[in-house]
């Protein structure tokens, strides 16, 4: 919990730190308060979707979530970004996990 508070703390000088706002949501996924942690992963990606790495924690919550076609979704919004960004280790991870996801 004491990450929680100082990550909160680190969010009011910025609120809009992409990086603490996903170490934040990392921090409600392990703890299962998963609709927190998601809320968090949206805010971040509809304000950067350039930010890669929530993409992939978005979308494997949604599928422990048994969301699975919103999981799809955002892992294949999560390889277009990852390839526009030119993050192909990024990409073959979330092409990875999209194929896993839909063989399923």
């Amino acid at each position: 919990m004491d990450r929680i508070v100082k990550l909160k703390e680190f969010l009011l000088a910025d609120p809009h730190d992409a990086f603490v706002k996903h170490a934040l949501a990392l921090e409600y996924s392990k703890i299962g308060e998963e609709g927190t942690a998601r809320g968090l992963f949206e805010e971040i990606l509809e304000r950067d979707p350039t930010y890669v790495g929530s993409y992939y924690h978005l979308a494997r919550l949604l599928e422990r979530t048994g969301e699975k076609a919103l999981a799809l979704q955002w892992y294949e919004k999560g390889m277009a970004a990852a390839r526009a960004a030119g993050e192909m280790k990024a990409y073959h991870e979330l092409e990875a996990a999209y194929e896993d996801l839909a063989d399923m």
